[in-house]
């Protein structure tokens, strides 16, 4: 029994197709990562060098948003392994 053609259509569009080798979010993934690192040269070098106490300790200003960026790139590459064990780990993966 065919599919419907609609579906197909819909699935294509939206970047769903099943078929397709990689994912949306592999596609995507190294261009987040590239722009993870670029915000974090830009955060290195706009901000001053100044100090600010964290839990009683001197912390360099620069070190905040690059913590804090490597948080949201850890849990971006978490993602990505994630999104991969759902699909079951495919053949020919990393």
């Amino acid at each position: 029994m065919r599919e419907d053609p609609r579906l197909e259509a819909r699935t294509e569009r939206n970047g769903l197709d099943v078929n397709r080798p990689g994912s949306e979010m592999e596609r995507r993934f190294p261009i987040a990562l590239a722009l993870y690192a670029l915000l974090g040269a830009l955060a290195w070098f706009t901000l001053g060098e100044g100090r600010i106490f964290v839990g009683g300790r001197a912390v360099e200003l620069r070190m905040v948003p690059l913590v804090i960026l490597g948080g949201f790139a850890l849990r971006t590459v978490l993602g990505l392994y994630a999104e991969r064990i759902r699909r079951g780990g495919e053949k020919g993966e990393r």
